[in-house]
């Protein structure tokens, strides 16, 4: 799946997402979301907004 990353993007901020164990996050680090049976749920309303 590593290779799916260069494709995949934030649906509210368009950057890039990086695997962080059991999620994905953004470029910046703002948001995350969940990886659920190996699947990125990658709604905007599932956006988990991180604290950084």
């Amino acid at each position: 799946m590593e290779f799916l990353f260069g494709l995949m993007r934030c649906p509210l901020t368009g950057q890039k997402l990086r695997s962080d164990r059991d999620r994905l996050l953004t470029e910046d680090g703002k948001y995350s979301y969940r990886i659920e049976d190996g699947i990125p749920v990658l709604l905007a309303e599932e956006a988990t907004e991180t604290a950084r």
